[in-house]
């Protein structure tokens, strides 16, 4: 089986890092390959970053499509353009999000989700909702630390994760810790053993989960609302003529 893991952002040594984290956990005969556009943002803090990322993810699916590609992982944490993505793919399409929310609802009965900064807790807190999982989130927390800030001092990232999970362990009393980006899937590892609560990184589940439906043989719904996207006649091109 071939998953291809798509990072939405264009930085390079993230998405070499989530396909670390990928090759650490897939099976012996999983072939797992990275990619990401050159032509979005960096990171992708907000509502107008996913925007701007959402068309160069897709164009990535189509490419993998035509490679027969079994699956996909988007790894971003505000899982930007699924549905479409969905839409695109005829096998699943797995987002980190939502595969963490999943697995930490299997093993706890309350979780919360750490991110790197405030301002995507809100867009967190709606996803927990879509998933349907706002009774067992007992909080979304933020670092204050911005994504690229991740690579660029590791130590006081790492430092901030453990404060808030402690928090988290004693203020929310949460069973389970999400890690809401996915350039925090390297530490998951340390973070676990240093506050010996399970840590779930979105990356790691997202294959697991992805491998999982692939071998029992399901593929994205093409009934109604996945359907491939209707081809349309280009209104731009057609005035041109």
């Amino acid at each position: 089986m071939h998953i291809r893991l798509i990072n939405p952002n264009s930085t390079t040594s993230m998405t070499m890092q989530a396909l670390e984290s990928a090759l650490r956990v897939k099976q012996e005969n999983t072939q797992v390959s990275a990619v990401n556009p050159l032509d979005t943002p960096v990171s992708i803090e907000g509502g107008a970053d996913e925007a701007m990322a959402v068309p160069g993810m897709l164009a990535e699916i189509r490419k993998g499509e035509a490679l027969g590609v079994n699956a996909y992982v988007v790894a971003c944490f505000d899982d930007p353009g699924l549905n479409a993505a969905r839409e695109v793919a005829s096998g699943p399409v797995i987002g980190i999000c939502q595969a963490a929310v999943q697995v930490a609802m299997t093993i706890s009965r309350r979780f919360s989700i750490i991110t790197t900064l405030p301002r995507s807790i809100p867009l967190i807190e709606d996803l927990v909702v879509d998933y349907g999982a706002e009774r067992h989130c007992r909080n979304v927390r933020a670092i204050d630390l911005p994504v690229l800030g991740l690579e660029e001092d590791p130590v006081q990232a790492e430092r901030l994760l453990i404060r808030e999970i402690e928090a988290a362990k004693k203020e929310d009393r949460a069973e389970a810790i999400i890690l809401g980006c996915a350039g925090m899937s390297s530490l998951c590892d340390r973070l676990r053993d240093a506050t010996g609560v399970p840590v779930i990184d979105g990356v790691t589940a997202a294959i697991k989960l992805a491998e999982a439906l692939i071998g029992a043989g399901y593929a994205t719904s093409k009934v109604n609302a996945y359907g491939y996207p209707r081809v349309k006649e280009n209104s731009l091109m057609s005035r041109a003529s």
